[in-house]
């Protein structure tokens, strides 16, 4: 029984070197495949009870191998916006091919990096057929709540559903100096006009036209002005009027002190706003808060702008999309605009290491592995989304050469046992000559 006990080791130490050779193969085999986590063969004593006192049963070795996904590689460069991978603790959400054309319900899988790019119907998609996943974002660019404990709500990344976008002008700031001299008695009245252009609904130009007219008084001096605002939308039309009162004092001297609405809403002294509302849009029209120097000034000086700005753009041709560290895809145009499409989610797991590992280094969730949570990018303990980078395989080829070598030289010795078991045999049957 010992012999033969000892046999029956040396066959178990042949296989669990056997199977470690394989596992060494596969990481060097994939030492240069982005995205691969490297797996490791342990080995396992197995005790056999002899039974009786003074006897030893030799039990012989077993093996386990395990992928070490909670592993993370290193991140190069490479100049494709959409080569994403996380820099951190997370996965990203990906479907097959096959199932873009699914209302909902996608197959969910989950991998650390991808080289997407997209296909002919402008999905994000990957050399082996992985489609991006994300939220999408509504017509202004915001995403509504989505569950956060499953991948309803997920849909597959298209860019080409975003090739032309208008973006409208939503927010406007004008600050002027209007010359404190013309609110005196005896000054002509003259109004100060200015002409700013804005962006449409549609993408077409439109203009405000704003005129400033002081008030003259029959003595002293009013220190006040109404600002007229007419739009080309509204065939030229008075959308809102406004007194302006100023400061006269030691601090403060030339500030707004006061802004009336006279037609229009009201103007907001928190954030120094007035709300336009012109054709199917309202723009945000910032004019300063009160006591404020830097904002609208009646000063003894010329009339001039001190400060014009303006958001919104003409409509814009898709010319490609990136990704933030927040997971968000925003969408570029040539007209110097950007608007966000989806946010991809960063899905952490209690086990990473349960996974079950597919082909193209993409993972399923199991029971092993724990139920998943969905971040946002950088949020938790999830890590960023990093764009024209890829993470590079965990295989240490020194390391695993290394144990190449030890593992040769195991399975020899294991060899050496059998060839050893047998000679003794052998001289047992010769007993009987």
């Amino acid at each position: 029984m010992t012999i033969s006990s000892s046999l029956a080791a040396g066959v178990s130490g042949l296989n669990a070197n056997a199977q470690r050779l394989a596992s060494i193969s596969d990481n060097i085999a994939n030492s240069s495949t982005f995205g691969y986590k490297r797996t490791f063969t342990d080995f396992h004593s197995m005790v056999v009870d002899s039974g009786s006192a003074g006897r030893y049963t030799a039990g012989g070795v077993r093996t386990t191998t395990e992928r070490y996904i909670d592993e993370a590689g290193q991140l190069q460069g490479s100049t494709n916006p959409t080569d994403i991978a996380i820099n951190g603790r997370g996965f990203m959400p990906v479907t097959n091919e096959a199932s873009i054309d699914l209302a909902s319900n996608y197959p969910l899988a989950l991998m650390t990096t991808g080289s997407f790019r997209p296909d002919s119907e402008g999905y994000l998609t990957d050399a082996v057929g992985n489609v991006l996943l994300g939220w999408p974002a509504t017509q202004d660019g915001s995403f509504p709540s989505f569950p956060r404990d499953s991948a309803d709500g997920l849909e597959p990344v298209n860019i080409f559903h975003n090739q032309y976008s208008a973006n409208p002008t939503s927010e406007m700031t004008v600050f002027v100096n209007l010359p404190s001299g013309e609110s005196e008695a005896g000054s002509s009245g003259d109004p100060y006009d200015m002409t700013l252009e804005y962006f449409g609904n549609l993408g077409q130009t439109e203009s405000l036209n704003i005129t400033f007219t002081p008030t003259v008084p029959a003595t002293g001096a009013s220190n006040q002005w109404t600002m007229s605002i007419t739009d080309s939308a509204s065939a030229g039309a008075v959308i809102a009027e406004y007194e302006l009162d100023f400061n006269t004092g030691a601090v403060g001297g030339g500030t707004l002190a006061a802004v009336t609405a006279l037609t229009g809403a009201a103007y907001d002294p928190a954030d120094g706003t007035v709300d336009l509302t012109v054709g199917g849009n309202t723009i945000s029209l910032e004019i300063g808060r009160l006591n404020d120097a830097s904002a609208i000034t009646q000063l003894d000086s010329t009339f001039a702008p001190s400060y014009l700005a303006k958001n919104g753009s003409t409509v814009g041709n898709l010319l490609g999309v990136e990704i933030d560290g927040g997971g968000i895809v925003r969408a570029v145009y040539d007209s110097g605009f950007t608007r966000s499409i989806y946010q991809v989610p960063v899905i952490d797991l209690p086990n990473p290491n349960g996974l079950k590992a597919l082909d193209g280094q993409i993972y399923q969730v199991t029971v092993e592995s724990g139920d998943m949570f969905l971040w946002d990018a950088g949020q938790g303990p999830a890590g960023e989304t990093v764009g024209y980078s890829r993470e590079a395989s965990t295989t240490d080829v020194a390391n695993e050469l290394t144990q190449l070598i030890q593992t040769q030289r195991a399975y020899s010795s294991n060899a050496k046992i059998i060839q050893t078991v047998d000679e003794m045999l052998q001289e047992t049957t010769n007993l009987k000559r």
